[in-house]
Formats: C-alpha cells, structure tokens, sequence
C-alpha cells in the first residue's frame, strides 16, 4: 500500500469502520511509513481535543421535555394496522413534521441524541472513553474479518514466539482449554496508536480477546464498560495490564478473567 491509498483511510480506520483485510493492510504500511503515522497521531490530537475541550451544554429540562412531546405526537401520527380499509394519517401532519424537526436538530447538534442527556467526557473520563472506543472497534473488527487472528494455534509455544520483534515485549501466553476457554490464536492491533498484543480465545460460540496493553494504560482502564452487548473486563496479566472484550455473559467472564489473573 503506498501513501496516496493510505491516507484517504486514516480517518476511517481511527473510527472503528474499516473492514478486518484493509485495516490490516494499512497496519503493515503504518508499520513501515513515519509519516502517515504521524498524520494519523494528528487527527487522533484532534479527536482527543475535541472530546477534551470543546464546550459541551447540557440540554435544559424544557428542550428535553419539547422533545419527548414531539416524539409521542410523531408516534401518534405513524400509521397504524386497521381492521379494514382505512386512510392512513397525512405524513405531512405538523406533529410529524415537529418530531422529524426534533430529531434532525438533535442529531446535528453534537452527534446525537445522547449528547443532549449527557455533559462531560473530559479528563480522566475522556481517556477512558477513547480507550474502549479502540477497545470495541478492534474486536468487531476482527469478529467481521475471514478470520479474527493471525498466527493460528492452539500451542501457547508458538504463538509466543509469534509475537517477538512485532511488539516490544511478547506476553505470557496460556491455554485454558481445561476450563473451556480455548486458546485460538493471537494478532496484532493498534489500540491508543500502539501496537498492542492480542490473545484470541474461545468459549463455546464466543470470542474472547485479551489486548495485552502498554502500562500508561492501567490508569485510563475503566471496570465493567459495556457496549451492544460487549463487556470490557480489566485485568492484570503477569504484570502487565490487560482488557478482556467479549460477549460473553458475566459469570463465564469473571471466570476467565480468574484464569488469567493466576497467570504468571
């Protein structure tokens, strides 16, 4: 890949919406090319900056409760199932009309709905938030993809050697087939613009990623982060701090997060 095909990408790789084969492309090329790296740092500052400290307002009680009206008035005026022939209500109803302005207005003012509830996401909290945005893009990444791994293996011997001269430090690697975790493979991710290690397990018809990450991370990890479904459980693996990100209910993820916490 040369940098006039890896550039018009860096901005949708960041957000989470490329497909597994040419995010992996563009990792090799970002592997071997300082300066799109560098341009991808940039918009990732920028990303970071607007998070941290752009103005943020939280909706006043009386455009919320506007906009719960309109919605129960747009509700309203939907067409329903009937009995027999009937005539279904004018789509161009003012109460439609006010529920499709609602959430026009809502949407452009600040990235949808959720904004209008929520104020805050600076800090600690920013971090935090970026963290498992990268977290949860990179597994659903890979549950898209022909394949969620790299080196495919069962053996923990391989797979570990795998990782040498890829990342700085290759991570402890085990196989919990015995407890009904078991070991499929591992790849290489970018999480926070670092390569980082992942682990890739199976239970049952779930996948298991363990992102093996820098130390600076132990402080932005949060606990129980939750997303469509996906848990992202915190643990520490041989010393060095880990993200569990999976489907898996909770129990069976506290169980294996039991497992890899013992490892050594």
């Amino acid at each position: 890949m040369e940098c006039t095909e890896a550039q018009p990408l860096l901005a949708a790789y960041l957000d989470g919406e490329l497909e597994r084969a040419p995010a992996r492309d563009l990792e090799a090329h970002l592997d071997a090319c300082a300066g799109c790296r560098a341009e991808l740092a940039q918009l990732d500052d920028v990303r970071r900056a607007l998070r941290s400290a752009a103005p943020r307002y939280a909706a006043p009680p009386e455009l919320r409760a506007r906009i719960a009206a309109d919605a129960r008035d747009g509700a309203d005026a939907l067409p329903r199932p009937a009995a027999g022939p009937a005539t279904p209500p004018r789509a161009t109803s003012a109460s439609w009309w006010r529920f499709a302005a609602a959430l026009v207005i809502a949407f452009a003012a600040g990235g949808g709905i959720v904004d209008l509830w929520n104020s805050g996401g600076a800090g600690a909290a920013g971090a935090q938030a970026t963290l498992a945005h990268d977290l949860f893009t990179s597994h659903w990444r890979a549950l898209a993809a022909a394949s969620p791994v790299d080196v495919v293996s069962s053996d923990r011997h391989t797979v570990k050697p795998w990782f040498a001269g890829k990342v700085p430090q290759s991570p402890p690697v085990a196989d919990f087939a015995d407890a009904g975790f078991a070991l499929v493979g591992g790849r290489i991710d970018y999480v926070a613009q670092q390569r980082v290690p992942v682990l890739v397990y199976r239970h049952g018809q779930h996948l298991i990623d363990l992102f093996v990450l820098p130390p600076a991370a132990d402080d932005a990890l949060g606990h129980g982060v939750q997303r469509q479904g996906y848990s992202i459980e915190t643990v520490m693996l041989g010393g060095q701090p880990a993200a569990i990100v999976s489907d898996t209910d909770a129990q069976e993820l506290a169980k294996f997060a039991a497992l890899v916490a013992a490892v050594r």
